[in-house]
């Protein structure tokens, strides 16, 4: 009888053993990616925000001058622009590439001939360096001879835009690129998405008569609003941080008209040495970044639909 009463707490020992040896085990794997996230984004992160309350050009001793940065940010019709031009290329960008990218990712869902062709296509531009296609793309907006205006001479346009030189026309050009480029990715969310809508439903839905778009607004879309909404916080959050474009196609310019934050960031601490000034600019565009992504979440509840 003792034999039998004593096992159960013996048996329960050995669980949390193994249940302890499993833990620290799952803490073993997570060690290295632990320690790259200190080294590589923590410290990194944190050094920025002591910089930004400093005056430091890399070659002098650094200065405490406290919150003086971001009062200067305040201040500087700069730094306004360069807002500006952000929130523009961001408005204008997620809507238009999520939107073509759905579109794709439903004519590519379908049993077309070619179709791992065309994803293959498609997703091409995205991994392909973002310098090479920003050059190829300067080429085409050339306002000479690039392929783009040869085009519009051709269709009887007498004075095509001087794209990637006029400030009006500078920014939609290289919002015209960033979409091309970044179509293939949302694609990508978005087909795995749609092949995640279980076919029972539109089945069920086709013998109650419905046509195909009502069952592209009343189940597909539904379904696919958790994707919709991965796809659009990846795609804010990486539109505000666009620089290869701005510095390859047009360095910023002209008069401003395509310098973006992550730009002037590059160009503050790089170009004219205001370390201090620019990681003060790098944690407004943080702050910027959090709180958008958070009024994105607080308000997933109202037309995400999970399961």
């Amino acid at each position: 009888m003792s034999a039998q009463t004593s096992s159960p707490p013996r048996r329960r020992r050995a669980q949390r053993r193994l249940a302890r040896g499993e833990v620290w085990a799952a803490y073993g794997f997570l060690l290295p990616n632990l320690i790259g996230f200190l080294i590589f984004t923590f410290v990194p992160v944190f050094a920025a925000l002591i910089i930004s309350l400093t005056n430091w050009d890399l070659l002098q001793p650094a200065k405490w001058v406290g919150i003086r940065n971001y009062l200067q940010l305040m201040q500087d019709p700069l730094f306004g622009q360069v807002l500006r031009n952000t929130a523009i290329y961001v408005v204008g960008t997620v809507p238009v590439q999520m939107t073509l990218a759905l579109l794709v990712a439903l004519a590519l869902n379908q049993n077309l001939p070619g179709k791992l062709f065309f994803r293959t296509a498609f997703f091409m531009p995205v991994v392909a360096s973002t310098v090479a296609v920003a050059l190829v793309w300067r080429w085409i907006f050339n306002a000479d001879f690039g392929l783009l205006n040869e085009a519009l001479y051709a269709l009887g346009v007498k004075q095509p835009p001087h794209w990637l030189s006029s400030t009006h026309w500078a920014l939609p050009a290289i919002m015209i690129m960033s979409v091309w480029q970044q179509i293939g990715y949302s694609m990508v969310l978005f087909l795995a998405g749609l092949q995640g809508v279980p076919a029972h439903l539109h089945e069920a839905a086709r013998i109650d008569g419905a046509g195909p778009v009502q069952r592209f607004f009343f189940i597909t879309i539904p379904m696919l609003t958790p994707t919709t909404f991965f796809v659009m916080v990846i795609s804010v959050i990486n539109s505000f941080q666009v620089f290869d474009q701005a510095l390859i196609m047009t360095e910023g310019g002209p008069a401003n008209a395509t310098n973006t934050i992550v730009f002037h960031i590059y160009r503050n601490a790089f170009q004219y040495f205001h370390m201090g000034y620019a990681a003060a600019m790098a944690w407004v565009l943080f702050g910027i970044i959090f709180v958008v992504t958070l009024v994105q979440f607080r308000y997933q509840q109202r037309w995400v639909h999970y399961g």
